[in-house]
């Protein structure tokens, strides 16, 4: 019997990471043979060709209004008949979530390590972020859900910290990768490194470390610049990738330390994966990802990772593919974090092994079990 499902998605009409995971999970559940519709305010043509999945818009013009499309999706959900309401986004009514944006509040409250005291002040009574709060806390405590599936273990320890949550409803999937669409890029980095760092006006002989996010103080570059700034080590190089509004604060800041000529910052790249090929290590020091795609991107694709325990992507190193940094405010540790991973720069075999370390973590393997876990708790 072909089971109902409505995806819940605000924006489907960008290029990111949650507009892709909906457009490849909507396709999961079709292959299970589900009717499949994603209710969304935008929409671009993203699917694929000949795609069973419908599209309903809602009448909802600005994506942006969390609130107003809270309202219309509990409305649609309580209008229309579906065995799995199955949401991605921020929303209050629905019998399956992905909290693929972690905890709003425990954002809040990690934002007090990267933000000027007024901000996070102001935050607090900020509207909008009651109204998401109000919001997550319906979410989670909703007798109507049936699975809450988290990307981290982290997450999971922020639902059951702030909120009144079955632990038994509670499901850990880590983020998955494109595992296999990736393997030739992969094969290739040997003989593409020297070529795209001469490219890029870099030295394929310098160790190569790599920073990838968008909005710098979040993701911690700052922490990272200053590690760098001592390190005894200073045969290296930093590629900075991704957008950032006060950007000559970063640049400025590279100076006072004396990184002009170790640090490049490229702006917003559309092929990462050159990036990838070229670097040796890729450092992720967020103050707050619930699971940063970067992390299993640079695994599949060879790099040494260096986590942020606040990343929960963290999760997923091992002895053979990365180290964690435990406190981002104590410089000396992190340096010399930054020193062992230079002690290891890529190498064919190292590469391989740190490739295979997530070979689990396939694209398609994670999004079955989410489907199947769906599939099973769908007539409770």
């Amino acid at each position: 019997m072909s089971r109902k499902v409505c995806m819940l998605i605000k924006n489907l009409s960008g290029g990111g990471g949650l507009e892709k995971y909906a457009s490849k999970l909507s396709l999961a559940f079709a292959r299970k043979r589900c009717d499949v519709t994603i209710f969304t305010t935008n929409f671009k043509e993203n699917l694929e060709p000949n795609s069973p999945i419908k599209i309903k818009l809602s009448p909802l013009k600005k994506f942006r209004n969390t609130a107003k499309y809270d309202q219309i999706c509990t409305r649609h959900s309580q209008e229309a008949s579906y065995d799995i309401i199955f949401s991605l986004d921020r929303t209050s009514n629905q019998t399956h979530l992905r909290a693929g944006n972690g905890v709003h509040r425990a954002f809040l409250e990690n934002r007090k390590l990267f933000d000027p005291r007024f901000k996070t002040l102001t935050a607090r009574i900020n509207p909008i972020n009651r109204r998401v709060l109000q919001i997550e806390k319906a979410a989670f405590e909703s007798s109507n859900l049936r699975t809450l599936f988290t990307n981290s273990y982290m997450v999971r320890k922020e639902i059951l910290t702030y909120y009144n949550t079955d632990i038994d409803k509670i499901h850990v999937v880590h983020n998955g990768v494109e595992w296999h669409e990736m393997e030739k890029d992969f094969n290739d980095w040997p003989l593409q490194k020297s070529k795209i760092a001469l490219d890029l006006d870099l030295d394929p002989t310098t160790y190569q470390f790599l920073f990838i996010g968008n909005g710098y103080r979040r993701k911690g570059l700052i922490p990272l610049l200053n590690a760098l700034a001592i390190l005894p080590m200073k045969d290296f190089h930093l590629s900075i990738v991704g957008k950032e509004k006060q950007l000559s604060d970063y640049i400025t800041h590279a100076k006072k330390l004396g990184l002009q000529n170790k640090v490049t910052f490229f702006g917003p790249q559309k092929n990462i994966r050159q990036f990838y090929q070229m670097s040796d290590c890729l450092v992720i020091p967020s103050y707050y990802d619930p699971f940063a795609n970067v992390t299993v991107e640079a695994l599949a694709m060879g790099l040494l990772v260096i986590s942020s325990k606040t990343n929960g992507g963290y999760e997923v190193l091992k002895e053979q593919n990365g180290f964690v940094i435990p406190n981002l405010q104590e410089r000396e540790s992190f340096a010399d974090i930054l020193y062992r991973a230079m002690l290891l720069p890529k190498t064919w075999i190292r590469s391989q092994n740190i490739r295979k370390s997530i070979k689990h973590l396939d694209f398609s393997q994670q999004l079955n079990t989410i489907v199947e876990s769906s599939l099973e708790t769908s007539h409770e």
